[in-house]
């Protein structure tokens, strides 16, 4: 390896891992670091020193991405070494994997200021998650000693993930390292949030107002997602694959004006940093994108898991209550949420999710206001007025 290319040390080689984060700083010319517990990733990884990444979309394309390596999680020797080196940091492992790369990350963060004293480094945190640089501070903060300059060396910078990389269903098992994905290829990140020098990346876009982004991706994005795997699975329920169910006039049309509802709701939280022609703009590609064929994403994959896509700090209710209370129109977000209840498709296999077996359960036995109590957190005055206005549109039917 050149003497002088940076590298980048990865806590995380899944899909967005590899063909999103992995990609782009490796086509920059960065080593990339892959850090992960699956034992046969890692061996590939180190086998190869390369992958490819395949972007089905309008002018299909193969990247090869190259100069990468892989070390197991749990060789926590390794892994500290890696960090003490590291010019950079980034995770993608999900909220809940977190906490498990904290024990390791915080002993590589203590050695390597002993090894070099005062200096800063910046960890990337590709999580589609509110507050992540947040939650991850007072995560490392807890596992820390009081004595470690956590808020002066660590940067904790936030990123909106936009890039869809759904399930293929015909890649073959002795391929662990191809990875498909769309061509979006923009990875928005919190300016405010670098300790370092901003890094010169391949589709690095640096925001000053990162919570209008990272809502941005709630609001519309995931929001959008789910209006189309719910209204999907109601109104045509024998279609399988987003693409077919946004070919439906009457369900494209719904779903735009849900997420037009949303963007309102978006702009009122964050006012000056979206235009509405802009909010339009990103509308419109994104249903672009959501019927693009040759993904295979499906209504299953983006309606399942309903206790936390209905709950009170995702897609569906925070954008609904944002309009709620913000006294704007909301009747197209709450059919939303309405339709979600309904929601029961099946995988490939046949299998609903499994928590949506239980979430239905709970539905049945304790009925629609316990689940907006429990589930989606709104008061009982604003559960009954919830009800009363969906049963007024016979949604619940």
């Amino acid at each position: 390896m050149n003497l002088e290319t940076k590298k980048l040390v990865l806590f995380g080689a899944g899909k967005i891992g590899r063909s999103f984060i992995g990609q782009l700083f490796s086509r920059s010319g960065y080593e990339v670091v892959f850090v992960d517990i699956n034992p046969g990733l890692i061996e590939a990884l180190n086998q190869e020193r390369s992958y490819k990444v395949f972007v089905r979309d309008t002018h299909p394309e193969t990247i090869v991405v190259n100069n990468v390596r892989g070390v197991q999680g749990r060789d926590i020797e390794k892994v500290v070494a890696e960090v003490v080196s590291a010019d950079i940091l980034a995770v993608s492992v999900g909220k809940n994997g977190l906490r498990g790369i904290v024990p390791s990350l915080s002993l590589g963060l203590l050695e390597r200021e002993k090894a070099n004293p005062g200096r800063m480094v910046d960890i990337i945190l590709a999580e589609n998650m509110r507050n992540a640089a947040q939650f991850l501070f007072e995560e490392l903060k807890h596992a820390l000693p009081d004595h470690y300059p956590l808020a002066r060396r660590v940067g904790l910078v936030e990123t909106s993930i936009g890039k869809m990389v759904p399930l293929i269903h015909d890649q073959h098992d002795d391929d662990l390292l191809s990875v498909y994905a769309e061509a979006y290829n923009t990875l928005i990140v919190d300016k405010k949030g670098f300790k370092n020098p901003i890094p010169s990346v391949l589709g690095m876009e640096a925001k000053e107002n990162m919570s209008a982004w990272v809502d941005r991706k709630l609001f519309i994005h995931n929001f959008g997602h789910a209006a189309v795997g719910y209204m999907g699975y109601v109104y045509q329920p024998t279609l399988f694959f987003l693409w077919e169910v946004l070919e439906d006039d009457n369900i494209r049309l719904s779903v735009r004006e849900a997420m037009r509802q949303s963007a309102a709701a978006l702009q009122r939280e964050h006012p000056g940093v979206f235009s509405k022609e802009a909010l339009q703009e990103h509308i419109d590609d994104l249903l672009r994108r959501f019927s693009n064929r040759s993904l295979g994403d499906t209504v299953f994959r983006v309606g399942c898991d309903l206790y936390r896509k209905l709950s009170s700090d995702d897609r569906v209710v925070v954008p609904l209550m944002s309009a709620y209370n913000n006294g704007l129109p909301y009747e197209r977000l709450l059919d939303v949420l309405a339709l979600g209840l309904r929601f029961k498709a099946a995988d490939v296999d046949g299998a609903m999710y499994p928590r949506d077996v239980e979430f239905h359960k709970e539905l049945n036995e304790h009925g629609t206001l316990h689940v907006f109590e429990s589930v989606c957190g709104f008061t009982p005055e604003v559960a009954r007025l919830f009800l009363n206005q969906i049963n007024e549109r016979t949604l619940l039917q």
